[in-house]
Order: C-alpha cells, then sequence, then structure tokens
C-alpha cells in the first residue's frame, strides 16, 4: 500500500509510495526538490511484485479521476524498468528513472514539460548524497547508506531498476545523521537495497558495522540506530559486538531469507541455506535474549512442492519469528524464476496463509514474554509506538507526545501487540 493517502484537493505537490524504506527516503528527497512547483503528483513505484505494480496504476487512475488537470509524474523501480508502460497510462505527463528523480533539475518547471527522463541505472558508478531532514508524518527517520544491488536472486527485478551496488561514504552519511538529530529526530534506520554489501566499494572496504560503529562514535546525542533488512550470511562481528554492547543500537534484526528449505533457497540462488539462517538466529538471542527477530518470506516459489513447503514452515515454527513479511510468490517477467515451473497462484495465497498464521502464533508468544519489563518506546501517535525489539506498544489509557521515548510497562496482549502503563 501506498505510504501516504490518496491525492487531495491542495494544489501543492502530493506523493504516492509504494514499496520499501528506500523508496520511502527517496520520496522526502523529491519532496524538497519538487516544494515550489503546483498541483503535481508524485507516484513512486515498486516492482517487487505485481500487486504493487496494480495498487500503484490503480493509484494513478483515482489521482487522474480525481484531479484531472494535475500533472502525475512516475517514477520509481516499475518505471525504471518500464517506463513506456507507464507512460501511456491516461494523465501520466512525466516518467523519470530511478537516478533521474533524484537530481534537483528534474523538477524545474521546465523539465516538467520536457518529456520523459530515464537513464541508464546500470551504468551508474556512484550514488549521490542527499541531505533530507524533514519525513512527513514520522518520528523516525531513513537514512540511504547504499544502492543498488550485485546478485543475481533468480527471483528478483529489483537489480534492474536499482543498478548496481554502490555505497555513501561515511562522512556522508555522519553528516545526514548529525542533520537529522538536530532536527528531533531520536531514531535513524539505515537503510539501502543491499546495505550488507556497504563499503565493497569504498577504500578499503569497510563493511557495515563499522560504518554503524563509527556513526554511533561521532554522534553520540542520537539515541537510536535501528537496522533495515540484512542478508544472514553477511552480518560482521562489528554488528554482532554492537548488539551485544552498545545500548544505542536497537536489538533488532530483520533477515532476508525468503525460505527455510535448502532446496528453494538453492533454487533462488540465495548466499545462505537453513543452517546459516538458524545460527544467526541462535547467536542472536544468546547475546541479546528480548532481542526481536523478522524475516522475508516468499510462499509458493517455482518447483516448491508440499514437502518442501513443509520444510520452511516446520524450520519458522521452530524459529518463532515474531515479525514476518510474507508475500506469496510473484513471477517478474525477464527473471529466471519465472521459466521454472510454477506453482498455481490459489496454492501461493493458501501457503503465505499458512506461513503469516505461524508468524501471528510466534508474534503473541514473543510478546507475551514481553510482559511486565520496562520498555522504552518511541511514540510514534499520543497513544502508540514501537520498542527498542520493534514491538508495537500502545497506552492501555492517556497519551504521550510524538517523539517521545516512553518508559512503558506492558500489561496485557491483544492481536495488535502490547497494552502498556506508563511508568
Amino acid at each position: 500500500m501506498p505510504v501516504d493517502d490518496t491525492p487531495n484537493a491542495t494544489q501543492g505537490v502530493d506523493i504516492l509510495t509504494f514499496g520499501c524504506r528506500l523508496n520511502t527516503y527517496e520520496s522526502e528527497v523529491m519532496r524538497g526538490h519538487a516544494a515550489a512547483l503546483e498541483d503535481v503528483i508524485i507516484v513512486n513505484t515498486c516492482a517487487v511484485t505485481n500487486e504493487a505494480e496494480r495498487q500503484a496504476r490503480q493509484a494513478i487512475r483515482r489521482a487522474h479521476r480525481e484531479r484531472p488537470d494535475a500533472r502525475i509524474v512516475v517514477t520509481g523501480c516499475a518505471a525504471q524498468i518500464n517506463p513506456d508502460r507507464w507512460a501511456s497510462i491516461p494523465g501520466v505527463t512525466r516518467v523519470l528513472g530511478n537516478e533521474d528523480k533524484l537530481k534537483a533539475e528534474s523538477w524545474s518547471l521546465p523539465a516538467l514539460g520536457s518529456g520523459n527522463a530515464v537513464s541508464d541505472i546500470m551504468a551508474a558508478k556512484e550514488t549521490a548524497a542527499h541531505l533530507v531532514t524533514e519525513f512527513a508524518g514520522r518520528t523516525r527517520a531513513f537514512v540511504q547508506v547504499q544502492q543498488g544491488c550485485d546478485h543475481r536472486c533468480t527471483f528478483c527485478i529489483i537489480p534492474y531498476g536499482r543498478g548496481p551496488s554502490r555505497s555513501v561514504p561515511v562522512g556522508v552519511v555522519v553528516e545526514q545523521v548529525r542533520a537529522l538529530v538536530a532536527s528531533g529526530y531520536r531514531e535513524v534506520v539505515l537503510t539501502g537495497v543491499d546495505i550488507t554489501s556497504w563499503g565493497d566499494d569504498l577504500p578499503g572496504t569497510p563493511q557495515l558495522g563499522q560504518l554503524c560503529r563509527r556513526l554511533l562514535a561521532l554522534v553520540p546525542e542520537l539515541e537510536r540506530l535501528r537496522l533495515s533488512s540484512v542478508d544472514p550470511v553477511e552480518i560482521d562481528e562489528d554488528i554482532w559486538r554492537l548488539l551485544e554492547n552498545e545500548p544505542r543500537f536497537m536489538p533488532y534484526l530483520h533477515l532476508s531469507l525468503q525460505a527455510g528449505s535448502d532446496m528453494i533457497l538453492k533454487r533462488m540462488k540465495r548466499r545462505h541455506l537453513v543452517a546459516d539462517a538458524a545460527s544467526v538466529i541462535e547467536r542472536a538471542r544468546s547475546i541479546r535474549p528480548e532481542i526481536g527477530i523478522g524475516a522475508d518470506l516468499i510462499a509458493g516459489f517455482p518447483t516448491e512442492d508440499e514437502v518442501l513447503f513443509e520444510e520452511t514452515l516446520s524450520f519458522l515454527e521452530q524459529a518463532a519469528l515474531p515479525y514476518l513479511h510474507v508475500f506469496p510468490y510473484s513471477a517478474r517477467p525477464g527473471t529466471p524464476a519465472a521459466k521454472m515451473p510454477a506453482v498455481p497462484v490459489v496454492e501461493r495465497k493458501a501457503r503465505a496463509a499458512r506461513v503469516r498464521a505461524v508468524g501471528e502464533q510466534s508474534a503473541q508468544t514473543y510478546f507475551r514474554s514481553l510482559l511486565g519489563r520496562e520498555l522504552r518506546v518511541l511514540m510514534e501517535t499520543p497513544e502508540s509506538g514501537h520498542s527498542e525489539e520493534f514491538a508495537p506498544v500502545r497506552l492501555a489509557q492517556g497519551q504521550s507526545e510524538m517523539g517521545r521515548i516512553e518508559v512503558l510497562r506492558p500489561v496485557a496482549v491483544d492481536e495488535k501487540g502490547l497494552v502498556a502503563e506508563i511508568v
């Protein structure tokens, strides 16, 4: 679903963001560049699934009906991969590629009428720095540290939308975080397409953990640092040390897992096996028993029969991960997996539902383990927020201040998460 609401009747700039946290960050970059424009709707698309593209197309058509005079600019991964398709939708006045959307000159009034601009993303060599100090309607901020991906998982089209992996230098990241802290943000999330590959293209090939360690040392006023999705086999030793010894480094890992069957992982061309993921989970819990752990999962990958699916289900039941992002497999044209023997769509959706049910049960068990503890919760509304472990917490009564870190004691668990009282 889009991050922002349906375009309203205002005549400024509205942004509809689909997909990942990196898109959320980039939407804020565009918001700054386009601030002087009038009656413009920006649609920042995602190409991960057919459903994400369908929702974006639906949003464009609705926006055109409700504001027929508005200029609609479509960008993001789906637009980068297939610009002609998006340009043909009624109401779309311009299509911008992923590199082009981040250039200030793309958002001048003359540029809006100059036609599409979609450069060759595979030729990109570096990631430009963009200073963002405000995230609309949010109390935590995202900082892009990496862009693109050099890996070729058989199901994934994103490298063709984002280009090769390239890193943002440490000094630039530090400058961005300092500005965010000065603007009042208390938590920062490092994001990218494949953030554990950060540093591979920088002098000395530093690792992500070194970036985190230096960031926390150089910006001592930053209260909370969190990572977005990480590859299980690329968690470096500095990250493990930070998890163990640094209270400002949030006790949360979100793993790009995708499956719990070795055969399926091999056919996906992932870099880990089930044992690798199990080892990461065991180590994380051994050093931070209360740690919150999430994972991305694809249900119904081509060639996945019931036996292989049960392997994933069994692994998830044993691992008891409380935060699962589950998607039925979506064939992406041009990827190797799209040519493999497919699982029927109905079965993919049924398997996704079964995986989500396991995740919901694990979440309830995990939330119950937090009952009675004192949790530091970043309030995202006057009544609710997330703990350091990323547990959703809401007040049993009363209100707090948005952006405040409140010490809360959970007293109950329901289907939405934890219910707590102010300590």
